[in-house]
């Protein structure tokens, strides 16, 4: 049975990415998905083609950091777990039956539309949502933050400042 459609049940849900590093936009889409889901488990993953800014320890410590303040004011039920594996076997091992996915753009949904069709094929139990990105988040990503940074522009309508001072310290060096 369908993870949306299991009404009254306990719905967890799995918001992978890179989170290199968690933005604004990621939060939104966080907060935003803990009204979806009563569990939202965080995978934090390695992409095989991407090479990343940040250790994943240190991008797990990030995201911790951040979504506290939220847990603290909503209560919301979320847990940070490394994504070592395939996706739809992360969602397995963690009871979920929903996988969240953020869009900004039609070339997002090219790509994610392609991998929720993926997903479906492997485990038809799992739905995908997209949740929009708001307004003030559709050109936020994790690269164009990093570019940002590393030429000495200001991040701090992008990041929190936890994860800009984060950047600061990569970039002063």
């Amino acid at each position: 049975q369908s993870g949306l459609t299991d009404v009254g049940a306990h719905r967890v849900a799995v918001y992978p990415g890179t989170f290199d590093p968690v933005t604004n936009g990621h939060m939104d889409i966080i907060a935003r998905a803990t009204k979806v889901a009563d569990k939202l488990v965080i995978g934090l993953g390695e992409h095989a083609t991407k090479s990343t800014l940040f250790p994943a320890d240190q991008r797990l410590e990030m995201i911790r950091a951040e979504i506290e303040p939220l847990q603290a004011a909503t209560g919301a039920d979320i847990e940070v777990r490394k994504l070592d594996n395939l996706l739809i076997n992360f969602v397995d091992d963690v009871g979920a039956s929903i996988i969240i996915r953020g869009l900004r753009a039609v070339s997002d949904f090219d790509y994610e539309l392609q991998m929720a069709g993926m997903n479906a094929r492997l485990n038809p139990n799992v739905d995908t949502v997209f949740l929009m990105a708001s307004e003030a988040n559709l050109f936020i990503a994790s690269s164009l933050v990093r570019e940002v940074a590393r030429l000495g522009g200001d991040v701090s309508s992008l990041v929190s400042p936890r994860v800009a001072e984060h950047l600061a310290k990569i970039f002063s060096n």
